[in-house]
């Protein structure tokens, strides 16, 4: 098990560079997923335009990316356990680049749903494999802090797609849009390049039987050799390997070094502390786009339509304005991960989201009802949209990776959260591509109402089922879900000379 911090040791209380380092190189990956899920919203006004498309052909190539995800991370999840966690944030980058490049040159409908589902599959890797190594990365007194990169840059790429959208607006009809969609190609290119030259997670090298390699990583995230050392001991017995073996290479069997076996024990018979952990993280996922974030983040032209704002350029502007706040909150939540916890930000998260979306659906019917533009109103919608996106951000949004990618144990994080992101994006799927039908059966007004059910739902289930994990080593998981004695965990604690904070 990974020491829990001892808080008399002054190193262990300094962030180390090469571990920030390393995890803000790694989310380059996440700003462009956040990139190309946000840029489509605006693109979508020009491509409808250009290419005469309906609005099924628009909830398709919306929800399109998500789709082709699902493959993209469960095959993400096996990929990393055979070729480490390095090389498949590679393998997502360029198939990114392959997207971006498609989309970009685009000369018909067609071509573009193929390069939207390429990109969708770089999704599926990004979604899953930027928070295991990140996670696997970070020491555990900022594991929350550097873990929350992941959010924050999707939020910052979500950001530069509304910036693009409305810098690219000038262009002619079928340069802008064409633009907005191959931009991201520069950076999935350089992501590669810088990929090579970082190191790989000393977990996944553990268990490989690398112990030396792992060991010269360790001493690079670590603040002192003590601490590399102790990390290296609880690395190992949580593997299931003898912490008093000194060999640079010692050998594991096959079935741990790729992964072998570990979707049966997740979903075929799990122990009743594994059953308990996949079930929370993917109940987190699944809260997590049902509450309605995919229609704001997708369709928030058409929503600020109905609140009586038709020029193109005031419609980019205002959109705009929901990438800014999430970037914002993403930060502010990363700050308080470590501090007031998982637990109480989800809470906190999920009423703000509540009241945001019955204020929204208020707002819209009084609008629709309405023979007058009145400006409150109107107003309302507006705030009502941003306060919705500054709740998610401050805690659905982040703290779900987050959660999510330190409660599965060892053996099992990267495909258990392959599992989590299937159903991430089936979830997102479901919302996205049944929105438009749903609001011309039920109204606008109306849908957001039942997404304020959903998500009272998600409040009850974190309120009742999700433990907190804030300060606990990734190795103690399955003794807060009930899996293990505490006299093993004192145990382990004893050989790792270390003890809880």
């Amino acid at each position: 098990m990974e020491n829990v911090i001892n808080a008399d040791d002054e190193s262990l209380k300094k962030l180390n560079k090469y571990a920030c380092a390393s995890v803000v190189v790694a989310t380059v990956i996440s700003i462009i997923y956040g990139y190309t899920t946000s840029v489509i919203s605006g693109a979508l006004l020009f491509i409808k335009e250009e290419l005469k498309i309906s609005d099924q052909q628009v909830q398709l190539l919306a929800g399109i990316l998500n789709a082709c995800a699902l493959p993209g991370s469960l095959a993400a999840g096996r990929i990393s356990d055979v070729i480490g966690r390095r090389y498949t944030i590679i393998a997502a980058s360029l198939i990114f680049l392959l997207g971006s490049i498609l989309m970009g040159y685009s000369p018909s409908y067609p071509i573009l749903m193929i390069g939207r589902c390429a990109s969708g599959l770089g999704v599926g890797f990004a979604l899953v494999i930027a928070p295991v190594y990140c996670a696997e990365i970070s020491p555990t007194s900022f594991r929350g802090f550097l873990t929350s990169f992941i959010s924050l840059s999707m939020n910052i790429g979500i950001l530069l797609g509304y910036v693009s959208n409305y810098s690219f607006k000038t262009l002619s009809l079928k340069l802008g849009w064409r633009m907005m969609l191959g931009v991201s190609a520069i950076p999935s290119l350089a992501l590669a390049l810088l990929m090579l030259r970082m190191v790989e997670s000393p977990r996944w090298l553990v268990m490989q039987g690398r112990m030396g390699e792992a060991k010269k990583v360790l001493l690079l995230v670590s603040n002192s050799e003590p601490e590399a050392e102790k990390r290296l001991r609880a690395i190992k017995i949580a593997a299931g390997i003898d912490e008093n073996l000194g060999q640079d290479v010692v050998a594991v069997p096959k079935k741990t070094r790729s992964g072998g076996g570990a979707l049966k024990e997740l979903l075929c018979k799990p122990s009743p502390t594994v059953r308990r952990i996949i079930i929370t993280a993917v109940a987190v996922h699944a809260f997590q786009r049902i509450c309605g974030i995919d229609t704001i983040l997708l369709y928030s032209p058409r929503i600020f339509e109905r609140a009586g704002i038709t020029d193109k350029s005031k419609l980019l502007l205002a959109t705009l304005g929901i990438g800014i706040i999430k970037v914002i909150c993403t930060f502010i939540s990363g700050t308080l991960l470590d501090r007031v916890g998982r637990r109480v930000l989800l809470l906190i998260s999920a009423a703000g989201m509540v009241v945001s979306l019955i204020g929204l659906s208020i707002s819209l019917t009084i609008v629709g009802h309405s023979g007058e533009n009145l400006l409150w109103p109107i107003s309302l919608i507006i705030v009502a949209v941003y306060a919705f996106v500054a709740f998610m951000s401050v805690g659905a949004g982040p703290v779900t990776w987050v959660y999510s990618s330190e409660i599965l144990p060892l053996r099992l994080r990267a495909q258990g959260l392959g599992i989590c992101v299937v159903v991430n994006r089936i979830a997102g799927v479901a919302v996205i591509m049944s929105f438009i039908t749903i609001y011309e059966n039920i109204t606008m007004s109306g849908t957001f109402f039942m997404f304020a059910g959903t998500t009272v739902l998600a409040w009850l289930f974190y309120y009742f089922f999700l433990p907190e994990t804030k300060g606990r080593s990734l190795e103690d998981m399955e003794i807060i879900f009930g899996g293990r004695c505490k006299s093993e965990v004192q145990m382990a604690r004893a050989l790792c000379n270390t003890t809880d904070p």
